[in-house]
């Protein structure tokens, strides 16, 4: 028995789960670590790149920088997830923003990079 009344007078308790404040806080804190994961993790890979061409050793430039990049991005996520998958998935989806982010951003510098070195060598 469900209770004392007439049944069909019972209705399901449906209930409605709005995001708290502190949720919308989590979820945002959550993105925002992931971009700023994502950065670290995408531009460290740039700058590996840039120091591995020219270094006596770019093995170790690019394994060490693999192994620090890996353990922050991993720490980082393990952090931001706080025991939620949701949470962590959040973090993930801003590290692939951050991605396409890096990536438009050195495509810039490398841009106006070039673009200086041209006329340095024009100039002279």
């Amino acid at each position: 028995m469900l209770g004392d009344g007439y049944q069909r007078k019972i209705k399901r308790c449906i209930t409605i789960r709005k995001n708290s404040m502190n949720e919308i806080l989590h979820i945002s804190l959550a993105f925002i670590g992931g971009v700023a994961l994502g950065t670290l993790f995408f531009g460290g890979l740039w700058f590996t790149i840039k120091k591995a061409v020219t270094a006596k050793l770019p093995a170790l430039w690019l394994s060490v920088s693999f192994i620090v990049r890996a353990g922050l991005t991993l720490g980082g996520l393990y952090g931001i997830g706080m025991g939620s998958l949701k949470f962590m998935l959040i973090g993930v989806l801003g590290f692939f923003i951050a991605r396409f982010l890096v990536i438009h951003l050195t495509k810039i510098y490398d841009e106006k990079q070039s673009n200086l070195k041209m006329e340095d060598s024009h100039e002279t």
